[in-house]
């Protein structure tokens, strides 16, 4: 029978695993950092703390599984698990309706799941596809707020357009 400081002498890492965990929950506080502050730049309800907790929380998850020496059928299941609970905590971010009945909070979901995946892939040591997912998440979170823009406008006009004579 073991004691309990025998237990958690057995649960301290070495060094090597100190240095590889430590830098997998520091790529992905990068991750949610990064889109954070890109949220927080536009002003948008979930920004650089919400996504560098979902990031911290999802890697954390993920490494604690991976580090503990589960099956890869036990770490998929923990992992679709997490980007299930997080879809929810995005849910919780779309259900916000304006009295107008717009449901807005949409990117801001998809940000946070974005946020969560990348998470994921750094806490599996996967720290290139992690940070390239969120090169590419950022680039769609800027780029394409002037393509809408530009849409928008042209809708507008075509709309402006339609109008029959006479009406406003």
């Amino acid at each position: 029978m073991s004691s309990p400081t025998a237990d958690l002498t057995l649960a301290m890492p070495d060094v090597a695993q100190i240095m590889r965990v430590g830098s997998r929950l520091l790529v992905a506080i990068l991750i949610g950092a990064l889109i954070g502050i890109q949220r927080e730049l536009t002003h948008k309800p979930a920004g650089l703390r919400t996504h560098m907790l979902v990031a911290l929380g999802t890697a954390m998850v993920v490494v604690t599984a991976a580090e503990a020496g589960m099956a890869s059928a036990d770490l998929s299941r923990i992992i679709q698990g997490v980007i299930t609970g997080i879809g929810f905590l995005g849910g919780g971010a779309i259900l916000k309706l304006t009295a107008e009945h717009e449901i807005h909070g949409l990117t801001t979901a998809a940000g946070i799941w974005m946020t969560a995946a990348a998470a994921a892939a750094a806490g599996l040591g996967q720290l290139g596809i992690a940070l390239l997912g969120v090169v590419f998440g950022l680039l769609i979170l800027g780029a394409c707020v002037k393509v809408e823009k530009w849409l928008g406008d042209r809708v507008s006009r075509d709309a402006a357009n339609r109008r029959p004579p006479g009406r406003p």
